[in-house]
């Protein structure tokens, strides 16, 4: 028996536990089970209320937010952005089909790239999973069309997430994870990570002086799309 064994042994005969086998059991059931915790009531609403307190609690912390009628309207909501903060056009924006397929040339003069971030991109361009509503957080799930270093890396962050995408609470997300992983044969799965991103990067670690961009964006615009042409295009 090793050191560790006679430790734990210790211990479990201090709790009167004989093995470890209820409490293991125990602890697998409760993970299994997804057991919810307290859900707050101010995120359960209908949609367009749910959608107008996620824009509301994401300025709040800072970040900016856009309503789009149509998926095809990112290009040009993307080329205001830049001309309004003075900023290259060059972007560089997720693999994603969605994104890819979109009328860059033909609409902007934005120079595209696509791929993950390198260090030296000053604007990302990416798709989320979702939004929770309750605190103005943006979820972004790790994945070959979704790569995590476009979340981080340039200075400005644009997000672009669909309306009907924005649930009122984080547990609801969780859900749509496991479902999605369900619905792909690969039952219990999850991406590789899952970033929950609330307003931009900040810090107030020297003097309590708030600092934006200190491990990542300095600002983060988010574009929300309406309808369901969001969706047929993240397919």
């Amino acid at each position: 028996m090793s050191g560790r064994d006679q430790i734990l042994g210790k211990l479990r005969s201090k709790l009167g536990r004989a093995s470890t086998t209820v409490s293991e059991n125990a602890a697998l059931n409760h993970m299994q089970a997804h057991q919810k915790n307290l859900i707050p009531a101010r995120g359960d609403l209908p949609k367009a209320q749910r959608v107008a307190l996620f824009k509301q609690e994401a300025e709040k912390v800072n970040a900016t937010v856009s309503e789009l009628s149509h998926f095809g309207d990112v290009p040009n909501a993307v080329a205001d952005y830049l001309r309004q903060h003075q900023l290259p056009a060059a972007i560089k924006i997720a693999p994603h089909p969605g994104l890819k397929n979109l009328r860059w040339a033909e609409d902007t003069s934005i120079e595209v790239l696509d791929g993950r971030a390198n260090g030296d991109d000053p604007v990302s361009v990416s798709v989320a999973l979702g939004g929770v509503a309750e605190t103005g957080t943006i979820v972004m799930a790790s994945g070959p069309d979704t790569p995590t270093s476009l979340n981080f890396l340039p200075l400005d962050h644009i997000v672009v997430v669909s309306a009907d995408d924005i649930a009122g609470n984080y547990e609801a997300v969780w859900e749509r994870l496991r479902a999605q992983a369900d619905a792909a044969g690969r039952p219990g799965t999850l991406p590789r990570t899952v970033n929950w991103i609330t307003g931009p990067s900040r810090t107030a670690d020297i003097e309590q002086t708030l600092l934006l961009g200190a491990h990542g964006p300095q600002r983060l615009h988010i574009l929300i799309v309406d309808g369901l042409e969001t969706t047929a295009a993240d397919a």
